[in-house]
């Protein structure tokens, strides 16, 4: 076992916690600012209805990338413990198999992604004005999707070895080099909608660059062989198993804004759509911190209980959720103070600005509080325990949140949508952060 690996479970788990979480926070900063910027490029250069296009597309790119990041964070969990209890033959078997997975998967959904799109993009929201530059923007993106799934699997596999800086780099490369070429393709060349979908494109192959290239040069603990690449039926289940989660987690997004899209639509039209997409890429951005020290959370307590390190254990998930808790409440303060100046930065229509800044207060309003869900169904993830995982998972968005946007608009209109947002959070925060007590009882007896 390497000696990054050892500090696992030795090191003090505040500056093992820092260690690991202020790389992901950069590294998801940088992704998170890219996508920000990038929507705001859009919104300047393009229109407004550019930027409600690209929410129309994004679901299902998100969705098919998504099999990736659960392929990486499934395979994660098992690499983190096999490594805990050193057993590195293991460890090695489930990232060949999570290769294979992730080709296989994501060729086959990009695949039925191009056939089926003259009606997945209506069916997304890409409806009347919209259904254009959604067309033009899904089929260049589309094609780039196996490459990003492997990029995003291979960034969790670099986290769950314990070397986050080099996962943080494969974030920053990309995110800085779309910029850039947005820049290029948008403003220079005037490529419009296909410009900014080649500029997404090819910032995924250099992520991937990068990351095959952290595997092959010698600076990975993991040593692949060809058999690692042929399925190991147990392996491949407790992959699934445990990757489900994330997968679940993200295809009840896509779904959810799937839905919000056409009921937006259908209430006030494509302006309103405009809105919802810039307070998506908000929620990607401003919660950056916390989804970090999330992912910082994970290796550490999979390896630790791997290990069987109670007290460590413990410690993690009570510093995580201190840090979490006051990380989020500052970003509501900031939501809250400055939410005139960030509509502003995306669009020239005085009208969606004005909209946008009432709806992020209405959205960001549980935020203090999103640390414990976010925490809680994380450590079920991190212990190997994949079904309640899953179940705290889908609390927020698949169990209150869905019905809550088909049920609100009813009596309150678009408003029913915006409350939606903080109810579905208070009450699955509520729920996650029982189930975690019961189960640190029973851990701890």
């Amino acid at each position: 076992m390497t000696q990054k690996a050892v500090q696992m479970g030795t090191d003090p788990i505040g500056k093992l916690l820092f260690r690991q979480s202020v790389p992901a926070s950069i590294g998801i900063l940088v992704m998170s600012l890219n996508i920000l910027i990038d929507t705001i490029f859009v919104g300047q250069w393009i229109g407004t209805n550019a930027i409600a296009a690209i929410n129309v597309v994004l679901p299902v790119s998100f969705f098919i990338a998504a099999l990736g990041m659960s392929i990486g964070m499934g395979g994660g969990s098992i690499i983190s413990r096999a490594l805990g209890s050193n057993d590195k033959t293991k460890a090695n078997k489930t990232f060949g198999n999570q290769l294979t997975l992730t080709l296989l998967f994501t060729l086959s959904f990009m695949t039925l992604g191009l056939v089926f799109m003259e009606s997945i993009i209506p069916a997304f929201g890409g409806k009347g004005a919209l259904y254009e530059p959604a067309k033009v923007y899904y089929t260049v993106v589309l094609y780039g999707v196996p490459i990003l799934g492997l990029a995003m699997m291979g960034n969790n596999v670099i986290r769950s070895e314990g070397k986050p800086k080099y996962a943080m780099y494969a974030m920053m490369l990309p995110s800085l080099s779309n910029l850039i070429l947005d820049y290029l393709f948008i403003y220079v060349f005037d490529w419009g909608m296909e410009g900014a979908a080649w500029a997404t494109t090819l910032s995924y192959g250099i992520c991937t660059s990068y990351i095959l290239y952290f595997f092959l040069s010698g600076k990975s603990d993991l040593l692949l062989r060809v058999s690692d690449l042929f399925f190991d039926l147990s392996i491949v289940k407790e992959i699934g198993s445990l990757g489900f989660v994330t997968l679940a987690r993200q295809a009840v997004v896509s779904v959810t804004v799937l839905m919000v899209n056409n009921i937006l639509y259908e209430l006030s039209g494509e302006s309103t759509v405009a809105v919802y997409a810039i307070i998506s890429r908000m929620l990607m951005f401003a919660l950056f911190p916390i989804l970090g020290i999330t992912q910082g959370f994970v290796p550490i307590a999979g390896f630790n209980y791997g290990a069987n390190k109670k007290e460590r254990v413990l410690e993690v998930i009570r510093k995580s959720l201190i840090y979490a808790t006051l990380l989020a409440t500052f970003v509501f303060l900031m939501i809250i103070l400055f939410s005139e100046t960030i509509a502003s930065a995306f669009t020239k229509d005085q009208a969606v600005i004005e909209k946008t800044k009432d709806v992020l207060k209405w959205v960001f309003l549980s935020t203090p509080i999103i640390g414990i869900q976010l925490i809680g169904s994380a450590y079920f993830q991190a212990i190997g325990k994949a079904v309640p995982a899953l179940l705290l998972t889908l609390t927020r968005q698949g169990f209150f949140f869905i019905p809550l946007i088909l049920i609100l608009p009813k009596y309150w209109g678009e408003l029913g949508i915006w409350m939606s947002f903080p109810i579905a959070e208070v009450i699955s925060t509520i729920v996650t952060a029982f189930f975690l007590r019961k189960e640190l009882k029973r851990y701890n007896s």
